[in-house]
């Protein structure tokens, strides 16, 4: 998924990144509302994790943009402020979801991936085709029963070829929801980690070319 972290406070902005790029997300990192914007315009991200307090912008008038919008993307608003009515006014604007500091890095790991799964069409827990079982919660892949090893990375990428049942996934889909802002779209990184997919999937050949679409698991 591709991933949003909104949050003025710079050491819990990457902390919060470095967890969610552990968990195979692709995270973008915005540290005022403005910036925050200005990306949103840029990228479709699946989940936004949005401080309420932010300067520039306040949270508050991004998720009141974001809504306006009509984005498909989930918002998670943090908060060090825990009373009911707080809870109440940040879901009225739009948020899906309130989580209040201090929070633990798992429960908000496991809140992004449960809006993930809302932002998207509905999909099967656990991804099955060609033989390939992608299973998202444990992070484990097997081919006709056998354990593969993936980085990161190949497995973001996996999982958005099953995601799409068949259908052929564009190398630039493919870039906007595993890799973050800071990939060079001239660097060839998606045709690689296809390569290496290949390799470790093993055969017979999982992953095909359409040429001029990108790539596709019949």
């Amino acid at each position: 998924m591709r991933v949003l972290v909104v949050e003025d406070e710079p050491l819990l902005a990457d902390a919060i990144a470095e967890w969610l790029r552990g968990e195979t997300h692709a995270v973008d990192i915005a540290y005022d509302g403005a910036a925050a914007l200005e990306r949103l315009t840029v990228h479709a991200y699946d989940v936004v994790v949005l401080d309420r307090d932010i300067p520039a912008v306040h949270g508050d008038e991004v998720c009141r943009e974001l809504v306006g919008w009509g984005a498909a993307a989930r918002v998670l608003m943090l908060t060090a402020a825990a009373q009911v009515a707080d809870r109440v006014a940040g879901l009225s604007l739009g948020a899906d979801d309130y989580l209040t500091k201090p929070f633990a890095f798992p429960e908000l790991a496991a809140r992004v991936h449960s809006l993930g799964r809302r932002s998207r069409p509905a999909a099967p827990p656990v991804l099955r085709r060609s033989g390939i079982t992608l299973d998202p919660a444990r992070r484990e892949v097997y081919r006709d029963g056998r354990y593969v090893p993936l980085s990161p990375k190949e497995f973001a990428v996996l999982a958005e070829l099953l995601r799409a049942d068949g259908a052929p996934v564009s190398a630039e889909t493919l870039l906007e929801k595993a890799w973050d802002e800071h990939a060079d779209p001239f660097s060839g990184v998606v045709r690689l980690t296809i390569l290496k997919l290949r390799r470790k999937l093993d055969a017979p050949q999982a992953v095909e070319t359409v040429t001029g679409v990108g790539y596709r698991i019949p």
